[in-house]
Parts: C-alpha cells; sequence; structure tokens
C-alpha cells in the first residue's frame, strides 16, 4: 500500500510547509488509517524524513497527525533513515560484500556503504527529485542546459564526500526506492537492461530520449507511472551525476528499502526483548549488582518516562528500549 504525496513540494524558499501539502498528507494518513484501524499501536511505526526535518512549521503538521494516528510521529535522522534503508536493503539482498547503496528520495539522496549487517559509511546529501525538479525542470524543459545544472549541483553536493568514499571502496552498487525503480522498468522497456544491471551507458541514453522529447508533457515511456514522470527527468540528472562522481559504471535494483528496514528493525526489537532480558539478568548474577537498587533504579526510570512520554511523543518502542538501561547503569 502506497500513496505518492510528494510533501516536500510544498516546501517554500524559508522551509515553511504550505497548508495544501499538510492537507495532502493528513488526507493521505486518514485514508491508511481507515486500513489499519485494526491493528494495534504497538504494532506500528511511523517515521518522517526530509521533509520534516527541513520544514520550519513540522511541529503544526505533526501536532495534526498525531491526532489522526495511535502511534507518534518519529521525525527520524539522515543516518538513522540510512540506518534503516541499508536494514532493507541488506536483509532482501544477503551477501557479505562490500556495497554501496545510492537511494534517492524527494528532498535527499542517502549514499551508504555496508557490508553484510554493518553500516560503514553514511551520507545524506541534499538533492531530491521533488527539490531537483523545482529548481531545475519547473517549468517542464528538459535539455542539456536542464541536465547540466542538475547534474553540477548534484556534484557539488557530494563533492566533500567523493574521497572518503573512494577510500573505503565498494564491490557492488546497489539503488533502492522509487526513482531507480522507474527507471528500471522504463530502461526494460526500452531494451537497455542487461543481466539486470542498471549501466552508466543505458542512463546517458535514457538522459538523451528525455531530450528529445523536450517537454516533461511529451514523455512516453512504460514503466514510468503518470504521477512520476514531472519528477522523473530530476531522478536521472542525480543518479547520472552519483554515477559518474562515484565511477559507478553498473548498479542492480533492491526491492527492500526504508519501509522494509522499518518492518526488520521492529521485527528485531520483538525478537530481542527476552533475549536481552536474559542476558542482562545473567550480567547482574556475574557481578553481584544489588537487585533491590536496580529495581529502585527501574522504577524511577518508569516514573520518568510516563512523566516525558507525552511531552517528548514517546512511544512503546522507546519503553521497551528502556527496559534494560537500568540494570547496565548498575552493572557500569
Amino acid at each position: 500500500m502506497s500513496e505518492k504525496v510528494q510533501l516536500g513540494a510544498g516546501l517554500d524558499e524559508q522551509g515553511h510547509l504550505s497548508a495544501d501539502a499538510q492537507e495532502r498528507g493528513l488526507t493521505c494518513l486518514s485514508r491508511f488509517m481507515g486500513r489499519l484501524d485494526n491493528v494495534a499501536g504497538e504494532r506500528l511505526r511511523v517515521v518522517a524524513t526530509n521533509t520534516l526535518r527541513q520544514a520550519t512549521n513540522s511541529d503544526e503538521f505533526i501536532a495534526k497527525a498525531n491526532q489522526i494516528l495511535p502511534c507518534p510521529i518519529e521525525v527520524i535522522s539522515g543516518r538513522e533513515e540510512a540506518r534503516l534503508i541499508y536494514l532493507g536493503v541488506a536483509n532482501t539482498n544477503p551477501s557479505d560484500e562490500l556495497r554501496f547503496v545510492i537511494d534517492i528520495g524527494g528532498g535527499s539522496t542517502e549514499l551508504i556503504i555496508g557490508q553484510g549487517g554493518r553500516l560503514l559509511l553514511t551520507e545524506s546529501a541534499q538533492m531530491g527529485v521533488v527539490s531537483f525538479t523545482q529548481k531545475f525542470f519547473k517549468n517542464g524543459v528538459m535539455n542539456d542546459e536542464a541536465f547540466g545544472y542538475a547534474m553540477r549541483s548534484a556534484k557539488k553536493e557530494m563533492a566533500q564526500h567523493i574521497k572518503r568514499y573512494q577510500k573505503m571502496g565498494f564491490e557492488r552498487v546497489i539503488g533502492s526506492s522509487g526513482t531507480i525503480k522507474a527507471m528500471l522498468g522504463a530502461l526494460t522497456r526500452l531494451g537497455l537492461i542487461k543481466h539486470g544491471l542498471i549501466t552508466k551507458g543505458a542512463v546517458l541514453a535514457l538522459k538523451q530520449h528525455l531530450i528529445d522529447a523536450r517537454h516533461i508533457e511529451h514523455i512516453d515511456l512504460q514503466g514510468v507511472k503518470a504521477h512520476r514522470k514531472a519528477i522523473f527527468p530530476a531522478g536521472v540528472a542525480i543518479l547520472l551525476a552519483v554515477m559518474e562522481a562515484f565511477g559507478v559504471k553498473a548498479m542492480s535494483y533492491s526491492d527492500g528499502a526504508l519501509r522494509e528496514g522499518v518492518m526488520y528493525d521492529m521485527l528485531s526489537r520483538f525478537d530481542s526483548n527476552d533475549a536481552c532480558d536474559g542476558g542482562v539478568m545473567k550480567l547482574i548474577d556475574k557481578f553481584n549488582v544489588d537487585k533491590k537498587q536496580a529495581k529502585r533504579v527501574a522504577k524511577t526510570a518508569r516514573l520518568l518516562f510516563d512523566v516525558a512520554q507525552e511531552p517528548l511523543g514517546l512511544n512503546q518502542n522507546d519503553h521497551d528500549l528502556l527496559r534494560p538501561r537500568h540494570c547496565f547503569m548498575r552493572l557500569a
């Protein structure tokens, strides 16, 4: 179940999120809750990314959204977003290879290097398909000049990170989320996909195909949904800039990304709670921790949580993370 809202399109130059954009988001959440009405709040997790990180009036939207949702919205950092994206990619594409994951979103692009289940390097670059469409393709014209400006801006945004990524190195490149999925679909229909890989040459050919079309209204690519056409050229420009900046010749696509990462993260928390508590108890016995004092600390921690829960927007997941902390404090 997914719906394109493009919340970031409602951000003005001062970072104010428009009333229209907020209404689109709230209407979408209401529709989703109609399908999730029977799901317990502790089984749900709602995360917000770049747009609400950037919006100066994000509190206004969050307050309205929290009246619709049974659990509070978590505005996650770029680093946490990257962690969850990689978790989704790693669990749907198990491998011990050193992998470079590229996730192009509406307002930012996550650049991640990891190996197995370990996250090694992350950056959240302020370049996304919605923001770049507004900057470089707002009038719908697709030409060499528009692509040139967009790609130079993207490379400038990434310039400070290139050396660290090249020093770390990577064996395989994976793209995730809707933008790259749309490109894979378009390139497949054009017969430009070989062995399931998106090559730099194929993306260059796709760029030329768009330039030949001249205007966004004339995009005729099977595999690109109607709602994505307006932001499609910006996605091509960003991906091509990333490939050129980091020397990427070919990449594969992962179905798993942020959404799947959030789900795997929730599952791991559910599965680990009992094991975590059991491990803590073993350490308590080993180091002769004062159990009565530990219980007093635990009680105080719970009281503090109850007081802070509503003002800080804490949820059951936060409460679950708190459970072993008082014991670790006593162990320390």
